[in-house]
């Protein structure tokens, strides 16, 4: 029992660092709602999502090789190869959505709004929990197959699942609320989505053994994820504080008056 205890507490900071970019999409799609429907469908969406995370879970603990044997296969030799599962599939084709994802409203930031047509209009309640809890989907499997990495117990990993939700629905208002008193940092959060989409693409690739003109597709590890993240984010930092010294030298430049 002392075992699983700990071995719950583990996976509940498992679900906590593996959940980061996860939280971030949520964060960031759920601004595409009515203003005053986005908390509601950031819980709904999780909610949602832990349920299906669990049946998930469920299913995966059964038939987990339906998952990880090949169902299509590609063999173009010297341009491109691979053998695809559904885990592959699953992890490449979601990460080539937050790519697109992501390239769009960095677009929709540099183009449309500067042209003055204002905020795009809200998506309906249905179609943005309908992504989140999507997305959700594709973000779990990290976190499954490493819970099943270290405990098969069922109740162990399922109550971890749950306790992730619970953290990720308390966080996602906070970190929606940042976004939204600190707009500059929209373009930063926007670039690590860009970043994950990368890594899951990799990662998928990896997992159909996917080769390209003969180079093997190798997966981002977290570390280098983590790595880049850190940069991006000290750079950013570091580049708002010099822009605002730079802004406060000219303002008191523009106020002050000509020697007599």
């Amino acid at each position: 029992m002392i075992d699983n205890v700990m071995t719950l507490g583990m996976l509940i900071l498992l679900q906590a660092v593996l959940g980061f970019d996860n939280l971030l999409y949520i964060s960031i799609e759920s601004k595409r709602a009515p203003v005053d429907k986005q908390a509601a469908v950031r819980s709904a969406g999780i909610m949602i999502a832990v349920a299906l995370r669990i049946a998930l879970l469920f299913v995966i603990l059964r038939v987990i090789t339906v998952f990880q044997d090949p169902i299509a296969s590609i063999h173009q030799v010297g341009i491109v190869e691979g053998a695809f599962s559904v885990h592959s599939l699953v992890v490449l084709l979601g990460g080539v959505f937050i790519i697109y994802t992501a390239t769009k409203e960095i677009w929709h930031m540099m183009g449309v709004e500067e042209l003055g047509h204002g905020d795009k209009p809200p998506r309906s309640v249905a179609s943005v929990v309908f992504w989140i809890v999507a997305m959700n989907v594709v973000f779990s499997f990290d976190s499954i197959l490493s819970a099943m990495a270290l405990t098969d117990v069922f109740w162990v990993m399922a109550a971890a699942i749950v306790a992730g939700g619970a953290l990720m629905i308390w966080l996602s208002d906070r970190v929606t609320v940042f976004l939204e008193k600190n707009r500059m940092y929209e373009v930063l959060g926007l670039f690590i989505l860009l970043v994950v989409g990368i890594m899951l693409v990799t990662e998928g690739g990896h997992l159909a053994h996917l080769t390209l003109f003969g180079r093997e597709i190798m997966p981002m590890t977290k570390a280098t994820f983590y790595f880049v993240i850190g940069i991006m984010v000290a750079t950013d930092v570091v580049q708002s504080r010099y822009r605002k010294r730079l802004l406060a030298k000219r303002a008191g430049r523009g106020t002050g008056t000509a020697p007599a």
